[in-house]
């Protein structure tokens, strides 16, 4: 039979050749990429929306030693691709995760990271009984002086000392955001503050009800407001819990960092 039977050859598309010549980059790209997205959530201060301040010195280690191991691979592919000795071969074979970890890194300097808002407090059980044992840490000091305690440890101290009428008339001075409980009266919000532990994912929120003199809705959820007043008591018998009674609410801006510990 004549030559011309044998198979003829097949030359490498558009998107084949992309891929001979990207390939080799992939890893050594996603792994400096993670690492100068760390280290822009930390120069941006957007780092304190995602893990617990205690972490974020170790997260700038990580962030360092992914730039210099991602660099550092990039420098190899380039002496090998430039010296033709290994062809296109890299140090860490590419694969679909490693585009995958490349894209998501992008994405995050295309994405920021918001705070969590009023509907997310909803979502994970906004406190309003302030009985969740997980806001008593086996040890915490309170402000002595009432109007100096945060939200955070007027939770703490009435869900460690659960006597409502004991702290009744006491003076609050405390920051939050708004939450709008739909088992509460049109005069009545959640103050809210949401804590960190370790990271995003395990953040919860603790909160106090605030009762006003008029209508919530010139309070809408997710606003940030300083709220002063005294401690009332709601309820009767065991279902008795304390509640802001407000003297004055102020806007605030929305914190740097709106997480407590």
């Amino acid at each position: 039979m004549s030559s011309k039977s044998a198979n003829p050859v097949r030359h490498p598309n558009l998107w084949q050749k992309i891929w001979q010549r990207f390939a080799p980059w992939l890893e050594s790209w996603a792994i400096a990429a993670w690492g100068i997205a760390l280290f822009r959530l930390w120069l941006t201060g957007r780092l304190y929306l995602l893990i617990h301040p205690n972490y974020i010195p170790l997260t700038i280690i990580a962030a360092f030693l992914l730039t210099m191991v991602g660099f550092t691979e990039a420098w190899r592919v380039w002496q090998r691709r430039r010296s033709n000795r290994q062809g296109h071969t890299t140090l860490f074979k590419p694969s679909l995760g490693s585009s995958l970890l490349l894209l998501v890194a992008i994405s995050s300097f295309l994405i920021e990271p918001r705070p969590f808002t009023s509907e997310k407090a909803i979502h994970r059980g906004v406190i309003e009984t302030i009985a969740d044992a997980r806001t008593v840490p086996q040890s915490f000091r309170a402000s002595n002086r009432p109007e100096q305690r945060t939200l955070v440890e007027w939770v703490r101290t009435v869900s460690a000392y659960p006597e409502p009428d004991a702290y009744r008339g006491q003076k609050v001075n405390v920051t939050g955001f708004v939450v709008h409980s739909p088992d509460q009266p049109d005069n009545m919000f959640l103050i809210t503050r949401f804590i960190i532990t370790c990271c995003a994912a395990d953040v919860y929120p603790v909160s106090l009800p605030v009762k006003i003199s008029g209508s919530r809705v010139n309070y809408p959820p997710d606003r940030w407001l300083k709220v002063e007043g005294q401690i009332d008591v709601d309820g009767t018998g065991s279902n008795r819990q304390v509640l802001i009674v407000a003297n004055n609410i102020t806007e605030i801006a929305e914190p740097k960092n709106p997480y407590d510990y």
